[in-house]
């Protein structure tokens, strides 16, 4: 006698078969709203290093900030010996190389960066216009945090003999290098929810080398110690960690935009 198959326990809810539109890729398991196991704890899962890094970040730009506060201002040694030995190597043409590079850094520049990202990220008209909004929103409150953090600390600048670009304000922490990694971080955002995996990656390695190569155009020009380039590096990164956890209360997935066939980041 042929045996029958096992009934599923009572109230169970039944997989739909192979084919079946309400069937999973592979016929694997339904949760209840018909997404596949762990979709929904992507979310949750990238929180935890998102915290990290934004904890981390911020205690190392806090404890930069303590030790530029008890030496009134002053350099490190391994600071003084960086901008000695950038006075004494701006031949050209990398002088004028790096004031082009750094002019990228300021004005106009970043917060084009900004809306870009937020016509890549958004779908249709309003989608696109709420994410540039909000692309263009997280920059700005991370230079208004910078500006209030150099003024509180108010670390004075190199000598104004030995710059080779023009500077204004305070040193600390570096306003160039601060906004060149928020600008790099959000077109990241958008790049990612536009283009494929490998064209994304391929963007985010120029903009990493963008930011990083105009941090190093401040110490070489002369108008910022290493440490004021190192203290935007970090807090950047943080204010970018606290935007990504703050996303999904501020900014619908809904209008985001993906090429067909893009792999979810």
């Amino acid at each position: 006698m042929a045996a029958h198959p096992a009934r599923p326990p009572r109230g169970a809810r039944r997989r739909p078969p192979l084919g079946h539109p309400a069937a999973p890729p592979g016929g694997g398991a339904v949760t209840p709203k018909g997404r596949a196991p762990g979709a929904a704890g992507g979310r949750a899962h990238r929180t935890g290093p998102l915290v990290a890094l934004a904890v981390v970040c911020a205690a190392l730009f806090a404890a930069v900030s303590v030790v530029v506060a008890v030496r009134g201002g002053a350099p490190l040694p391994v600071e003084q010996a960086a901008h000695d030995w950038s006075t004494a190597h701006r031949g050209q043409p990398w002088r004028s190389v790096a004031r082009v590079l750094t002019a990228t850094g300021t004005g106009p520049v970043p917060y084009l960066m900004a809306v870009l990202a937020g016509l890549l990220a958004g779908r249709g008209a309003l989608g696109r216009f709420h994410a540039v909004i909000c692309a263009v929103g997280a920059l700005a409150v991370g230079q208004a945090i910078r500006y209030g953090l150099m003024e509180l600390i108010a670390r004075p600048r190199p000598p104004a003999a030995d710059w080779a670009g023009p500077a204004s304000g305070y040193s600390f922490p570096s306003g160039h290098s601060t906004t060149a990694v928020l600008a790099a971080g959000i077109l990241v955002w958008g790049v990612r929810r536009y283009a494929r995996r490998g064209t994304a990656r391929l963007w985010c390695a120029l903009l990493a080398l963008w930011a990083v190569a105009i941090g190093a155009t401040r110490v070489y020009l002369g108008v910022h110690w290493p440490g004021d380039v190192l203290a935007g590096w970090l807090l950047a990164t943080a204010v970018l960690a606290l935007a990504l956890l703050a996303e999904p209360f501020v900014y619908s997935r809904r209008a985001t935009a993906r090429h067909p066939g893009t792999p979810s980041p």
